[in-house]
């Protein structure tokens, strides 16, 4: 077999070949985005939506802001009483259903940030761990929180046999 002449083919990746997403060359006039596998810094990038934020400056710094809010969101479902419930809730089946539901959105909101990381653009990143951050340390670390009736308070022992 001869493959010496396979060097006039244009790669498959070639307006030629791809437009319109087919291999058969569609119609009109198509053009192609190229996707990043490595991380990259920019704004000219795609994330989530076709298009979305495209190479404005600014609607860059919504998606980095979304991005940011998603995550922690998704940390704030996550460490929420939603998703524990209380014990005597337990066998009550409207309960569980809304237990479901808030624990079905974070895992889909926890996917929407890891496809938002996917477009390997290096701020997409920082903000989607920064947000994770940020949302674990206002909801899951004990930094902001109350304390309980149960836990020790700072206040000094209560003297015992009345002296001070």
């Amino acid at each position: 077999m001869d493959h010496g002449n396979m060097h006039d083919m244009p790669p498959p990746s070639t307006p030629s070949m791809m437009k319109n997403g087919s291999m058969n060359g569609g119609g009109g006039h198509h053009k192609m985005m190229m996707m990043h596998m490595t991380f990259f810094w920019g704004k000219n990038t795609e994330v989530l939506f076709s298009g979305w934020p495209g190479t404005s400056s600014g609607m860059y710094a919504l998606c980095l802001i979304f991005v940011f809010f998603l995550a922690v969101v998704t940390e704030w479902l996550a460490h929420s009483s939603l998703l524990r419930g209380t014990t005597g809730d337990s066998a009550n089946p409207v309960s569980g259903l809304g237990q479901t539901a808030v624990y079905t959105l974070r895992t889909g909101l926890a996917y929407l940030v890891m496809l938002a990381v996917m477009s390997f653009n290096a701020g997409v990143f920082l903000a989607a761990l920064a947000g994770h951050a940020i949302g674990f340390m206002l909801f899951g670390s004990r930094t902001f929180r109350n304390p309980s009736g149960d836990q020790k308070t700072n206040d000094p022992p209560a003297s015992v046999g009345g002296r001070p």
